[in-house]
């Protein structure tokens, strides 16, 4: 995806998170697909990352609260396989996280270790990650919305 602000894409974001979670992604003030898509990415107070279903998952999105977290531009995170996003021996325990929400659509209260482009490592807390599923129910991949982080 090239256009992070692209309102279909939003859609397909926030339509699948509140169709799981019944609650909306963005303040329901916004009710503009284009208003709720430049916020979500220029200025949620939240990070934001979503994959594709390719056999090694690459992002096609994240927010800037993401790219300001993991240390990434917009060209390299949307280019970074997601499991980079853990080191090594953390990575089985995503795996398996990816595999539940897999199999239940949604699941919320995550935490775990993550790693910067620098190598920083920090702890995710209160993860929210779902399934992003179309209005048709076509699986797209899995994204997270990621409240609160801290360094370790």
């Amino acid at each position: 995806m090239s256009n992070p602000r692209d309102p279909a894409f939003y859609a397909l974001l926030a339509g699948s998170y509140a169709r799981l979670l019944g609650r909306p992604l963005v303040p329901q003030a916004m009710p503009v697909a284009e208003e709720a898509a430049e916020w979500l990415y220029e200025s949620a107070p939240f990070a934001v990352l979503a994959h594709n279903t390719d056999p090694d998952p690459l992002f096609i999105y994240g927010n800037k609260a993401a790219q300001r977290r993991f240390g990434y531009s917009w060209d390299e995170i949307t280019q970074l396989p997601s499991r980079l996003s853990a080191e090594a021996p953390n990575r089985e325990e995503r795996q398996q996280f990816l595999a539940r929400v897999q199999r239940l659509g949604y699941e919320a209260g995550y935490k775990g270790v993550r790693i910067t482009q620098s190598g920083q490592r920090f702890m995710i807390e209160d993860a929210t990650l779902w399934q992003l599923l179309d209005a048709d129910g076509r699986l797209h991949g899995q994204a997270v919305v990621i409240p609160y982080t801290r360094d370790i």
